[in-house]
């Protein structure tokens, strides 16, 4: 990498394609600065993305779960995901057919205290549960919403055994959408593994 680019740590997760970035924070007596984003320098970690659209989300309660959510082909998103405040468990499962990792899932956890994004590429189902009340995310995605293509899998398909950081006996908060979608099993084929895809 060349030196005028900012420094960036990258963690290359189990799952091909999943990548944790942390941008280096520049700190003082005044608090911090920090580049979140710069595309020159994810590409020259070989990280393309034509991000096309920037969301927001808050959630109030600490165990609101939202997930597991993906856009199927020709509306597929690479989503690049940070939090402003509070923190999660952020989930990816791999939905490639084909993948030497199909239905299995990664955790990372998300903080505005740690820094770290994020990097999901096409073919992964995405989810997240807060871990403290007032927990923001922001995240960009390469592909506008798109009501027709947007799915989702089961948050509790015991075949995934996601181990959500929910406190005993307490069920998540839940959207009414997020109740109804189905297990891995029970899904249509969407995404197709090829080596170059992650």
């Amino acid at each position: 990498m060349s030196q005028n680019l900012p420094a960036i740590k990258m963690t290359r997760l189990a799952l091909p394609g999943l990548v944790v970035l942390e941008p280096k924070q520049h700190g003082d007596d005044r608090g911090f600065f920090t580049e979140t984003y710069n595309q020159t320098v994810l590409e020259s970690l070989g990280l393309h993305a034509n991000f096309v659209q920037d969301n927001q989300s808050l959630s109030t309660h600490k165990g609101t779960l939202r997930g597991l959510h993906f856009q199927t082909p020709p509306a597929a998103q690479v989503k690049l995901v940070r939090v402003l405040r509070g923190a999660v468990l952020d989930v990816c499962v791999d939905i490639r057919h084909g993948s030497p990792t199909f239905g299995r899932h990664a955790c990372v956890t998300l903080s505005a205290q740690n820094g770290q994004q994020l990097w999901v590429p096409e073919g992964f189902a995405h989810g997240f549960c807060t871990l403290c009340p007032d927990t923001e995310l922001a995240y960009k995605v390469s592909h506008s919403y798109a009501p027709a293509h947007d799915k989702g899998l089961a948050w509790n398909d015991p075949d995934l055994a996601i181990d959500w950081p929910l406190d005993a006996g307490t069920a998540p908060i839940l959207s009414n959408k997020d109740k109804t979608y189905p297990c891995l099993g029970e899904m249509l084929h969407f995404f197709e593994y090829t080596p170059d895809h992650s």
